[in-house]
């Protein structure tokens, strides 16, 4: 079994999610082998499949004001295979330090480098097998391509319908696709219990407009089981950053002003009085699962979450270096998975503002407002059992890279027995070495055909 390593770039919190979602598809056993490296504070992130024992916590990788150059100081003094290298920065010599001296004291076989050129190259350089985790976007600068090329392959976590057409052949040869990674377990939740879980959020939210004839209107016709006629959009945002899909709010309101607009994850203050529910929560499945419609930026995560459920998503990327989240809601618009804000705005306005248009634009058919009758209910219970189904397939494809690593005593015997036969791409030193070995197996064919013939 080989004992790996991951490292999390500690912007945000979704790089150390992805390394807990990928460990908790590792069997007991291998997951205590487990060791993440990031520079992310407890308080930011707290791990769930591992213990702390197993995360190293590294040094802070900002620039010092005793530095002798600064991390990006222009062409004479800048190597252009790194993004970001101060010189004589004490907190990076510390934390490279830290990195290669587990790597050494716990005999880790293999890195997960989940995202930075920097320490791709220091394993590079110290000899050191690594994976590199490729984020969506235009990476095809050279600090980028040399982490690739330096990587045994390269991990994306999403699906490869998703990849950019801008990605050059070589690199998606070297990809393997994981596909997304979502690991949450959840309960069944009918759309009865979503609006008892709306009516206690709305009782504790902090708007300025009134909400209660939008939310009332929905429980009375729970109440008298008949088909709710009122719109829910939930707008889902990260951390990583919100200001754009926020701008969008006043926007959205004007558009459909009888909505009842459900915000979950931060929100600029101004802002809160343009949507009736403001909140944060553990759990945003009910929402996926019985909102009308999704607004959403395209981080990683939240569209892990999103993608395998009919909700109709509307996607407003963030910023985002090499454009990562513009390139992932254009491969959803590609896809027929989602409509950008123009779009959304267009079709609203065309079918007066009809989601049974707009279902029909995305999927091809027309799916109804969400109901309270019993057979609705049974209905969203089946639904939900076959999305359930749906997220544990979802891993099939990381939960076999991950078991895989289990199954090979050295990374070499991995590398070339089960990595290499899913890959395009073939080491020119293990071609030569094909090549050489065939030669000897001719040769000693031929040998034994020459001795044949020589009894003759």
């Amino acid at each position: 079994m080989m004992r790996i390593g991951y490292y999390a770039h500690h912007h945000g919190s979704g790089h150390c999610r992805q390394a807990d979602k990928l460990a908790a598809l590792l069997p007991n056993d291998a997951r205590a082998q487990l060791t993440v490296f990031t520079s992310l504070d407890i308080n930011s992130y707290r791990f769930t499949a591992i213990d702390e024992q197993q995360i190293v916590r590294l040094n802070a990788e900002d620039e010092r004001s005793d530095d002798i150059l600064a991390g990006r100081a222009g062409e004479y003094w800048q190597p252009a295979s790194l993004h970001y290298s101060p010189v004589g920065n004490s907190d990076i010599q510390k934390r490279s330090h830290q990195i290669l001296d587990t790597i050494f004291q716990r005999k880790i076989d293999l890195m997960i480098i989940d995202v930075s050129v920097e320490v791709a190259m220091l394993c590079r350089a110290a000899s050191i097998p690594y994976l590199y985790v490729r984020l969506p976007g235009i990476r095809d600068d050279a600090p980028h391509s040399g982490a690739f090329s330096g990587a045994l392959a390269l991990l994306a976590p999403y699906p490869k319908a998703l990849e950019s057409t801008h990605t050059s052949e070589w690199v998606c040869d070297k990809t393997l696709y994981l596909d997304f990674i979502y690991t949450q377990k959840t309960e069944l939740c009918t759309y009865e219990s979503f609006i008892d879980i709306l009516a206690k959020l709305s009782a504790g939210s902090e708007i300025s407009v009134p909400k209660s004839t939008r939310l009332s209107s929905i429980e009375a016709q729970l109440t008298d089981k008949s088909e709710a006629t009122i719109l829910i959009i939930t707008v889902i945002k990260g951390y990583g950053g919100h200001k754009a899909i926020d701008e969008k709010l006043p926007a959205l309101r004007s558009l459909l002003p009888n909505a009842l607009i459900i915000s979950l994850g931060p929100i600029d203050d101004d802002k809160r009085c343009y949507v009736d529910i403001s909140a944060e929560v553990d759990d945003v499945t009910p929402f996926i699962c019985h909102s009308n419609y999704l607004m959403m930026a395209c981080g990683l995560n939240a569209v892990a979450q999103a993608y395998h459920y009919d909700t109709p998503l509307i996607v407003v990327p963030d910023d985002r270096p090499h454009n990562e989240q513009a390139v992932m809601a254009e491969a959803l618009v590609t896809q027929n998975k989602a409509l950008n804000w123009q779009q959304f705005k267009t079709l609203m306005r065309v079918n007066d503002n009809q989601p049974e248009s707009f279902d029909q634009t995305i999927h091809g058919q027309s799916k109804p407002y969400p109901t309270t009758s019993v057979d609705n209910i049974e209905k969203n219970d089946v639904e939900e059992d076959s999305s359930k189904e749906t997220n544990a397939a979802m891993s099939t494809d990381a939960q076999a890279f991950m078991h895989s690593t289990t199954d090979y005593p050295t990374t070499k015997r991995w590398f070339e027995n089960w990595l290499l036969p899913r890959l395009n791409l073939t080491p020119e030193s293990t071609i030569k070495d094909c090549l050489i070995k065939n030669n000897r197996q001719l040769d000693s064919e031929t040998k034994i055909n020459d001795d044949h013939s020589a009894n003759e």
